[in-house]
């Protein structure tokens, strides 16, 4: 128990250290690219910096299976330069059970990071796009779903609009049931607008045939001021792809909010198969790292003097992009339909782990 407590102690500094330093790596990387992109805007060094750590999380999220590797290569590298995994062996531990504590680490390290860090950086994330969003046209876009249906909010210099719809279609370009609620820019209610659908073209709403009310003067009552129209414009700065980024990228949801979402998806006409897919991958996070860390000791725990370390440590960093990579694709894959979702989430890491397996028992054969 002495030694497998060792073994996992070391593993969790290591990635500890390294997770640290790519946090530190994504906020200046993220930071320089905000100083680009806004450098024409009033935005401060200290404003700056705080977008840089809402948006730095959720991209080192989507690292920790290289930040994983990255620690079995640098513990089992280090273990074996100094002579400590022959001392395990002449102790009779095999080479699979040397693996064993740095395993169930990254695996708890999944499992804490799927519950506790997944929703911290999707929290993190949303603030970061609504913040920026507010920088880049001076009004809020936002976008939601309830159980009855889907909601729209656009802003402009001019005032902010909220929309409802029942149903959507599947790029969101064709709204039914559709109610709009204009305000000023002082927050004070200007009109609403009922109408039976609304289809987004190039800069405006076309809405079908439908009523509208005048909210916002005093000396006209509201009913007796509604009228009928047949069709009418309403000028828009939103896009099928603005809505549907936001609808489809599921780092902005939380893994407790994502069953739920994907009902509100599938009932409001949208397309749930690529928040499927990242459910189903978050859960088999815990698997990947698990299998990345069996990647790192499958090439670097033959001894040092064996040599060729600098190769092997290389094909470890290689083979665990190659990983990385696969997992990418076939989410790619899963999504569009073309394999099934527990293939694409799964296969992956299912297949490293067999492969790296085969490795260590190849090495404690030879």
């Amino acid at each position: 128990m002495t030694l497998y407590l060792y073994f996992a102690r070391k593993f969790l500094w290591r990635f500890l250290a390294i997770l640290a330093s790519f946090f530190i790596i994504a906020v200046l990387t993220d930071a320089t690219a905000l100083f680009g992109r806004f450098g024409d805007r009033d935005i401060g060094l200290a404003d700056t910096l705080r977008l840089a750590l809402l948006k730095a999380p959720s991209g080192v999220y989507q690292l920790l299976a290289m930040v994983a590797v990255l620690a079995s290569l640098m513990m089992f590298r280090g273990l074996s330069r100094n002579s400590e995994m022959v001392a395990t062996r002449a102790a009779g531990q095999s080479a699979l059970s040397s693996v064993m504590a740095p395993l169930s680490m990254a695996m708890l390290i999944g499992v804490v990071a799927v519950m506790a860090f997944n929703p911290m950086a999707a929290a993190a994330l949303r603030q970061f796009e609504t913040e920026t969003g507010r920088y880049e046209s001076g009004g809020i876009s936002a976008f939601s779903l309830s159980r009855e249906g889907l909601w729209l909010r656009q802003g402009s210099d001019s005032g902010q609009t909220v929309i409802f719809a029942e149903r959507a279609n599947f790029d969101a370009t064709h709204l039914s049931g559709v109610t709009f609620f204009e305000f000023s820019d002082s927050a004070k209610s200007v009109r609403r607008i009922e109408t039976e659908f609304a289809e987004l073209k190039d800069g405006a709403w076309q809405l079908g045939p439908g009523k509208v009310w005048q909210i916002g003067n005093d000396t006209l009552v509201p009913d007796e001021s509604a009228r009928s129209f047949s069709e009418m414009t309403l000028p828009s700065e939103l896009t099928s792809g603005q809505i549907l980024e936001s609808f489809g990228d599921p780092s902005t949801v939380s893994i407790w909010d994502m069953r739920n979402f994907i009902d509100r998806l599938e009932r409001s006409g949208f397309s749930s198969m690529r928040h499927r897919v990242s459910f189903q991958m978050e859960l088999a996070l815990p698997v990947l790292l698990a299998a990345m860390v069996l990647v790192g000791a499958a090439f670097t725990m033959r001894h040092h003097r064996a040599g060729r370390s600098g190769l092997m440590a290389l094909i470890t960093i290689l083979i665990g992009l190659t990983i990385y990579i696969l997992q990418d694709f076939a989410q790619i894959l899963g999504a569009n339909g073309a394999i099934p979702v527990s293939a694409a989430a799964w296969g992956p890491p299912v297949a490293a782990i067999l492969f790296a397996v085969g490795m260590i028992l190849n090495l404690e054969d030879g």
